[in-house]
């Protein structure tokens, strides 16, 4: 048996042969080719979330849905309901287990996968996908353990399939506003962005019944960021975050639980056990991040508090800063009409317009999601499987935005130790062009 290094010659020209393939697949990609006109999506949990993205993905046009799968099987019908009543096909359920995706993304009429599983079956679907030759789309976080980020890059490069991580807030109007005034230089430097998912979810941590739920089952277990996307997105494309930067360090301290046993205790009583039980995830986290370009990121996390809905969306460089979220102010140096004092960011919103939120407005007011974010999104996902092309957000983007789950836990757990972040790109982000402004 002949070796090359540490594998076999058999194993050795196997690899060969799909780096070979995924070259040729990324070429391919590159180039926009084999355009067909028609996705043809698989859709792997379909309770809440994923029957709102399978409605609006069906108001496009080209959209086929030949199979659907939940563990839950009048889940499984609805969803085959409803995609009957949109395209005149009723696709295939696969209802039998939590592994029955497996049949499925195996279908040779598939050209995309697209999950919205709880956290935990994100990364097996988007690995079995991608090794089935299938574009993988999942809800976030796409990973929960650095071993799960790293096996999606792998299988990407593998394969040369694309992978996406389904992070709409990337699709506000709002932060593509702020994406292409940073594109024209009108904050000059970027320095520092403090965002923060901030969101009372105490609800969705407990049945009606008194368990806890899969989210609730997280926050009982672990201590740290454990849904850092949504704000972390916009500012990695803002700071071009491995397309010219990266994120180099990061250190993360949270607060104790208290939110969880109080709020149980007004739904069940004081003598429930979910009252009186402990919560591992601190109430408040807290995270800094660091990049390579000498920029800092202040990252907050709550859902266990009563507060309204906030992501901050803070935005600082030499030139100005924007206070976004429930703020909405914006203060220019030489531009704003007085010194050291904020004005309303709104005009800005229509003095530089992002081009895909203005060919996109209509439909995405039309069938919402998010403020219509979920549509442009979703325009996006489905225009790059329908022309065989890369997704916009990919899989180095997937693996570095959820890395800050396991990092921020290894970090709370170390009492805000310092923590090298790794480099998914394996340095690439040095020559990766930035996320460009454009239109539909």
């Amino acid at each position: 048996m002949h070796r090359t290094g540490n594998l076999t010659r058999r194993s050795f020209l196997d690899r060969a042969t799909k780096v070979a393939a995924a070259t040729a697949l990324s070429s391919t990609l590159a180039r926009g080719e084999e355009k067909s006109g028609t996705a043809r999506i698989g859709m792997v949990g379909v309770g809440s979330r994923g029957t709102g993205l399978l409605q609006r993905m069906l108001t496009f046009p080209g959209v086929q849905v030949p199979a659907v799968c939940d563990i839950d099987a009048n889940r499984a019908a609805r969803a085959q309901d409803i995609v009957e009543k949109a395209t005149g096909a009723r696709p295939e359920a696969y209802t039998k287990g939590e592994r029955d995706w497996e049949r499925l993304v195996e279908r040779n009429d598939l050209d995309a996968v697209l999950t919205a599983t709880p956290w935990e079956w994100h990364t097996p679907i988007m690995v079995g996908a991608m090794k089935a030759g299938k574009y993988a789309a999942t809800e976030v976080p796409a990973a929960i353990t650095m071993e799960e980020c790293w096996d999606l890059v792998r299988t990407s490069e593998e394969t040369g399939m694309p992978c996406m991580m389904l992070e709409n807030v990337c699709y506000f109007q709002e932060a593509l506003t702020l994406l292409r005034m940073v594109r024209e230089g009108v904050f000059g430097e970027l320095l520092h962005a403090e965002v923060g998912y901030q969101h009372d979810c105490r609800f969705l941590m407990f049945t009606a019944d008194g368990k806890l739920t899969w989210r609730g089952e997280h926050a009982a277990a672990r201590n740290g960021n454990l849904y850092p996307t949504h704000p972390i997105g916009p500012v990695a494309q803002w700071m071009d975050i491995n397309r010219g930067d990266r994120f180099t360090r990061i250190s993360s301290v949270s607060t104790k639980s208290a939110g969880l046993n109080e709020y149980a205790a007004k739904k069940f009583g004081d003598d429930h056990p979910l009252a009186k039980r402990d919560y591992a995830m601190g109430d408040v986290n807290t995270c800094l991040l660091q990049t390579e370009r000498g920029r800092t990121v202040t990252l907050y996390f709550d859902l266990n508090t009563p507060r309204p809905y906030d992501l901050i969306l803070r935005l600082q460089g030499t030139k100005g800063i924007h206070m976004g979220g429930a703020k909405g102010n914006i203060y220019l140096e030489g531009t704003s009409p007085k010194a050291h004092t904020y004005e309303p960011f709104a005009p800005y919103m229509e003095k530089y317009p992002h081009p895909l939120w203005t060919s996109l407005q209509e439909q995405a007011k039309k069938h919402g999601g998010h403020g219509g974010s979920d549509y442009v999104m979703l325009h996006d996902v489905i225009k790059a499987i329908k022309n065989r092309a890369p997704f916009p957000q990919d899989v180095y983007d997937a693996a570095t935005w959820s890395a800050i789950f396991p990092l921020s836990i290894q970090s709370v757990a170390q009492s805000g130790g310092l923590l090298d972040f790794p480099d998914f790109t394996q340095g690439k982000w040095k020559d990766r062009r930035p996320v460009e402004v454009y239109g539909a």
